[in-house]
């Protein structure tokens, strides 16, 4: 064989888990068999207890037939079956070293990396939840961007902390789920005073949690809306690639959502009871919530629907809105 060839075959042999002193014999093998086995153990340089030891690795791994003494007459085997047998027992060995390794480094990250890990994401639950939210809004400098949706925590004050924040000149973006729209009493109170101090307003049919983010310091969010009603926690999430996750999860929910700019006296060629019907009806709010925030009966909220569509000349409330946009009423 060319020496480039048995240095290929010596490395594929300790692969699979055939030692170099065996893999000497199995190349002498390969080059002079059928040989007795002192001839064999004679080219690779071997001999006694060495010899055996080796020529018996290759018997056990299915390469070599079988020979009680120095004299008997050897062959390599078909490898088939014992490379099957060597390729099984190597996979095991990897595997075993990868859970080692695996199981090592787990521990590693465990006692070593235990107090980095912890800083990256913080527990709030109860009575603390109020002050670090409150906290939250005066340390932001730059925006602020939040999913806002029920169920919400008892925080008195937090409208005039919003307030206060705007008037600081921190731009404030948020994406309100059609549940607040529909919340007694929240429109009014809470979303319309915040977007006539300069809010930038945006509507889904739902989020996917409770959301706020600081500049690029840190970011306030719960598990899911369900739990935030039942379990009083919230996560402090640090710089880190669960905080790149939830800003990325903010922007790509913000290009979606709809403009909403609540209740406006501008002009654009409707009157602005018909254009906060509008936004109410964009924003996805049912006809009982827009009729209890217009204080209309629901009768009359159909009459004005139906003098809208004729006026914007719409088939449905889909067109409606479209039309409406179109015209910049929207």
């Amino acid at each position: 064989m060319h020496r480039m060839t048995n240095a290929k075959l010596g490395e594929a042999l300790r692969l699979l888990g055939i030692d170099h002193v065996a893999g000497r014999v199995y190349l002498a093998l390969l080059e002079l068999a059928p040989a007795p086995l002192s001839a064999i153990g004679a080219a690779a340089g071997l001999g006694g207890a060495e010899l055996a030891g080796a020529y018996t690795a290759l018997v056990d791994a299915g390469l070599a037939s079988a020979a009680e003494g120095d004299g008997d007459v050897v062959a390599p085997v078909p490898p088939t079956a014992g490379l099957e047998i060597l390729a099984r027992h190597r996979a095991a060995e990897v595997e075993e070293s990868r859970i080692t390794v695996g199981g090592a480094f787990e521990s590693f990250r465990r006692h070593r990396l235990a107090a980095y890990n912890d800083n990256l994401v913080e527990v709030v639950t109860g009575d603390a939840i109020g002050p670090r939210i409150r906290h939250a809004w005066a340390s932001a400098r730059d925006q602020i961007r939040q999913f806002e949706s029920p169920p919400y925590f008892p925080l008195p004050g937090a409208t005039e902390d919003a307030l206060a924040t705007l008037a600081r000149g921190v731009t404030q973006r948020v994406v309100y789920s059609r549940e607040s729209l529909e919340h007694p009493g929240h429109l009014e109170d809470a979303v319309e005073p915040c977007i006539r101090a300069g809010e930038q307003a945006r509507v889904l049919p739902s989020v996917p949690v409770k959301l706020v983010i600081i500049d690029a310091s840190y970011a306030l969010v719960s598990l899911s809306i369900q739990e935030a009603d039942v379990h009083n926690t919230m996560l402090v999430v640090q710089p880190c690639g669960l905080f790149s996750a939830l800003v990325a999860l903010f922007e790509q929910s913000w290009q979606s959502a709809l403009p909403f700019h609540g209740r406006t006296t501008r002009p654009g060629g409707v009157p602005p009871a018909d254009r906060r019907l509008l936004w109410l009806l964009a924003g996805g709010a049912t006809d009982d919530v827009i009729a209890r925030e217009l204080g209309i009966s629901r009768r009359t909220l159909f009459r004005r629907l139906q003098i809208l569509m004729a006026q914007l000349g719409a088939a449905n409330r889909f067109q409606m809105a479209l039309q409406a946009q179109r015209r910049g009423w929207l």
